[in-house]
C-alpha cells in the first residue's frame, strides 16, 4: 500500500457522523420535496431540478464533488440496505465494474437529449426517471458493498464526477463508509487526482474513460444547438434530439484518441484537463446566458429573465470569467494530491 492511502486511514467521530447523517437527512429531504414538486406541481419541480439543482452541478464537481459524493439523496438511498445491515456486501470484479462504467456512459448520452423532447417539460417523466434509478441504486445496495455498484458504476453522473473532480479544492470527511472494504479499485472516492482513465484494467474501462474525456465537450455543444419541445412522433423526429449531440461527441472524441496516441506519458493528464476544461466551460458558456433570460431558443433553461434589465456585454463577460476560472482551475493550476473524501481506516486493520 502507498503512503497516501495510509495516512489517509481516518475514522470520524460520533459528533461529525451525527452531523453528516443530519446533513444527509435535510438534502435527501430536499430531494424527495423537488421530487414531489415533479409528481404534483410539475412546473415548479422541473424549474428547481433543471433550471436550479443541475446547473449548479457541473460547478461543484469541479471544486469540491466530495460535498455531493457524501449528500447525494440517491446515494443515501442506495446505501440505506448496508447501514442497516440488509446488504450480502458482494464485491465486484474489475470487468464487471468497467462494464457498469461503460453503461453509465452510455445512459448519459441517452438520457440528457432526451431533455429537450421530453424530461425538460414533463415534470411526469422526469420525477418516473428518479424514482427508476433510486430503485436501482437501493436495489444493488442490497447486494453489493458500498457505492460499488450504483454511485461508483452505473450512476450517469458519474462519469462526469471523474472527469471534472481531478484536482478539488479539499478533500471532505467520509461520511458513508465507515470502513474501508476496498470495494472498488481504485475508490474513486480516495485516489488523489482520479479521471476517468486511472482504472484501464479492462478495455471496458478504457472505453469508457476515452467516451467521456474526448466525447463530452462535443456533445455538450451539440446539446445546446438543439431546443426543447421536440415532440416524438416518429422515428426520425426522435433521432432528431441526437443526431447533434452525437456527431459533436464523435469529432472531439476522435480528436482526442488521436491527439492522445502521440502525447507522451508525463502529458496524459494535462491532456485530460484540458478537455475537461473544454466540455465544463462549454457547458457554462451556453448555461448561465440561458439562465438569466439570454439564452438561444426562447424561454430554454431559464431560471430569472433579466434580459431587459441587463446589458447585453455582460454574456461575453461571464463567458470569460468562467472559461478562465476553469482553464486555471483545471489546466494551470498544480495537482494539490487531494481525493474526494479521506479515505476510512482499512477494515482489515480495524480487526
Amino acid at each position: 500500500m502507498s503512503s497516501i492511502i495510509f495516512k489517509s486511514g481516518a475514522q470520524l467521530s460520533k459528533k461529525s457522523i451525527t452531523i453528516w447523517r443530519i446533513v444527509q437527512l435535510a438534502v435527501w429531504l430536499v430531494g424527495a420535496g423537488i421530487l414531489t414538486c415533479l409528481l404534483l406541481f410539475p412546473h415548479l419541480g422541473l424549474l428547481l431540478f433543471w433550471n436550479l439543482l443541475i446547473p449548479i452541478a457541473p460547478f461543484l464537481f469541479v471544486v469540491a464533488v466530495g460535498i455531493w459524493r457524501n449528500v447525494c439523496p440517491l446515494a443515501t438511498t442506495n446505501l440505506l440496505p448496508r447501514h442497516l445491515g440488509l446488504s450480502k456486501r458482494k464485491k465486484l470484479t474489475a470487468k464487471q465494474i468497467g462494464i457498469f462504467n461503460v453503461i453509465a456512459t452510455f445512459a448519459l448520452f441517452i438520457i440528457v437529449p432526451l431533455r429537450h423532447s421530453l424530461f425538460n417539460n414533463n415534470g411526469l417523466a422526469t420525477g418516473i426517471m428518479i424514482i427508476i434509478m433510486a430503485t436501482i441504486g437501493v436495489t444493488l445496495g442490497f447486494f453489493y458493498e458500498w457505492k460499488s455498484a450504483w454511485c461508483s458504476g452505473l450512476c450517469p453522473v458519474h462519469p462526469v464526477e471523474k472527469l471534472y473532480g481531478g484536482n478539488v479544492f479539499m478533500s471532505m470527511p467520509n461520511a458513508n463508509c465507515d470502513n474501508c472494504m476496498n470495494c472498488v479499485i481504485p475508490c474513486p472516492d480516495s485516489t488523489p487526482n482520479i479521471n476517468p482513465l486511472s482504472a484501464h484494467k479492462t478495455e471496458y474501462n478504457v472505453l469508457s474513460g476515452i467516451m467521456i474525456i474526448g466525447g463530452l465537450p462535443g456533445f455538450i455543444w451539440g446539446w445546446f444547438h438543439v431546443p426543447d419541445a421536440i415532440a416524438i412522433e416518429n422515428i426520425e423526429s426522435f433521432l432528431s434530439v441526437y443526431y447533434i449531440p452525437m456527431v459533436g461527441l464523435a469529432i472531439t472524441a476522435i480528436v482526442y484518441f488521436n491527439i492522445d496516441r502521440v502525447t507522451k506519458v508525463e502529458n496524459k493528464r494535462k491532456l485530460i484537463s484540458l478537455f475537461a476544461t473544454a466540455g465544463v466551460s462549454c457547458y457554462y458558456w451556453y448555461r448561465l446566458p440561458a439562465w438569466i433570460g439570454f439564452g438561444s431558443f426562447q424561454d430554454d433553461g431559464l431560471l430569472i429573465d433579466l434580459s431587459a434589465s441587463l446589458p447585453i456585454w455582460i454574456v461575453p463577460a461571464m463567458r470569460v470569467v468562467t472559461t478562465s476560472f476553469f482553464f486555471y482551475w483545471l489546466v494551470l493550476r498544480k495537482p494539490n494530491k487531494q481525493s474526494w473524501v479521506i479515505r476510512p481506516a482499512f477494515a482489515k486493520k480495524l480487526a
